[in-house]
């Protein structure tokens, strides 16, 4: 059985990994795996030192396609995966997540009828604003197996009235943080380099366009993040996106009193995330690591897809305004659910590729391509 399987940002790497180490570990099964690196995070920090730590094997394709508006972009990642899904002619396309990749790789592939397999399937943050959801809901349209992460995510596509192929495996993510966590407690220097105490200090990340490109926004952020240095360190690992924003608008003052790094190798994050005080974030992946981690997160949107972490007392949504997240930071107490576990058993990667294996040997999942 052959795989393809798209990735294109630091997430996507991570969760990734699972599945690949998994198809390492069983190379006896005969699955050969074609991993596709759109590009889309390709610097060292963002890409590079990913693969290298998580063990993900070499792309056998890069195709070194980023920067550009959404739909230059999505459109040069389609025609140049599509030309390899016609070289390779894999039974399967996995995809992971909701990025432009995401988008792009399922879109080649249903046109050549070939089998989509979305991992993370079903989230929904119900603001079709965000084109993280444009692109979560197409892929999902496109899918032929749709492997959820929770029972809300199984849920929402029953909503949608998408029923066929949709298994609620659990989050690969989860499989990620257990087989690493101890890895990274051995491996990272992170906390001596940036002379942090344990539970001593607060972590923050910043990079969702919505934040980003939207100035007052980013201000009401950066400020409260200022403030709430003044009652501990905050660590602010700056993506490129906001670090180019920041300096347009003139915000570089704000950053200060923070102790700010760049983009961080996966161990050096975990281990920062495992012994911060709390978390400050726009990003899906952080909000499920700092619960994973049972760090109390705040997250700096509207709305979040992992409703699970706010049911349980673990992640509160604090929008961007100023007051509202220096409040609500300093004022954290104990979680309401403090033992909830609605993201699986740590093994949804071994249940994705048994399902992916049972298909192709029952001959229900392949699609015939069309002529070259």
């Amino acid at each position: 059985m052959k795989i393809a399987t798209v990735v294109g940002a630091r997430p996507q790497f991570i969760k990734a990994a699972a599945i690949s180490r998994i198809i390492g570990m069983q190379n006896a099964s005969g699955v050969d795996e074609v991993l596709i690196h759109t590009g889309q995070h390709h610097d060292e920090n963002m890409s590079g030192v990913f693969f290298n730590e998580l063990g993900i094997p070499a792309p056998r394709y890069n195709l070194a396609i980023a920067g550009g508006n959404h739909g230059a972009m999505t459109g040069r990642m389609l025609s140049a995966i599509e030309e390899v899904l016609l070289e390779e002619k894999p039974d399967w396309l996995l995809i992971y997540g909701d990025t432009n990749s995401t988008l792009a790789g399922a879109l080649a592939a249903a046109k050549l009828h070939i089998p989509v397999a979305h991992v993370e399937a079903g989230l929904r943050s119900f603001n079709m604003r965000m084109p993280e959801e444009v692109n979560r809901i197409v892929a999902d349209r496109l899918s032929t197996l749709l492997f959820c992460p929770t029972a809300t995510a199984v849920n929402n596509l029953t909503a949608e009235g998408i029923t066929q192929g949709v298994h609620n495996v659990g989050d690969v993510m989860y499989d990620v943080s257990l087989y690493y966590a101890e890895r990274a407690q051995a491996m990272s220097r992170i906390l001596e380099r940036l002379k942090l105490t344990h539970r001593q200090y607060i972590l923050a990340t910043c990079h969702r366009a919505e934040n980003t490109d939207d100035p007052n926004r980013l201000r009401e952020i950066l400020e409260a993040l200022a403030q709430l240095a003044g009652h501990a360190p905050v660590v602010l690992p700056l993506h490129p996106r906001s670090r180019k924003q920041i300096a347009a608008i003139g915000y570089q003052q704000l950053l200060d009193s923070l102790i700010i790094t760049e983009p961080l190798a996966f161990l050096d994050m975990i281990s920062l995330e495992r012994s911060a005080k709390a978390i400050l974030t726009d990003s899906g992946g952080v909000q499920k690591e700092a619960f994973f981690y049972r760090v109390p997160c705040f997250t700096m949107r509207d709305e979040t897809e992992w409703v699970e972490t706010v049911e349980s007392g673990w992640n509160q949504i604090v929008g961007a305004d100023r007051n509202r997240i220096v409040e609500a930071v300093l004022a954290c107490g104990p979680p309401v659910r403090a033992d909830a576990s609605p993201y699986g058993d740590g093994h949804a990667s071994e249940a994705i590729l048994r399902e992916l294996h049972g298909r192709h040997l029952a001959g229900t999942g392949n699609r015939t391509l069309p002529p070259a």
